[in-house]
């Protein structure tokens, strides 16, 4: 498994978030679990503002979704079938989420 790869959401949210971006570093695959945010589509999501920092929006299939950064938590490593895509080359992005949210900056 690779960090920042994306997988489809086999939980039953998965019709308004089907993506899961692996965020786990790789140093840590013996766990058994993964770190995962979701992604929600935007068709799906309501009209609140949020700050692009903490939830910023990645194209995904020609689809844009939105990183659910606060919703991140661990699912099974089995879960987590073959990557569809990958957000490696957003990592800047996908991180500063993350600070955002545990460090408010």
């Amino acid at each position: 498994m690779a960090r920042f790869d994306v997988y489809a959401n086999p939980g039953r949210h998965m019709a308004t978030t089907p993506y899961l971006l692996d965020v786990q570093s790789d140093l840590l695959d013996g766990l058994g679990s993964r770190m995962v945010i979701p992604l929600r589509s935007l068709e799906h999501f309501p009209s609140v503002k949020l700050s692009t920092r903490l939830t910023p929006i990645f194209t995904i299939k020609g689809e844009q979704f939105l990183l659910e950064t606060p919703k991140m938590g661990a699912v099974a490593q089995g879960v987590l079938k073959s990557p569809v895509d990958s957000l490696a080359e957003s990592q800047d992005q996908v991180v500063a989420a993350l600070d955002f949210l545990f460090h408010g900056y």
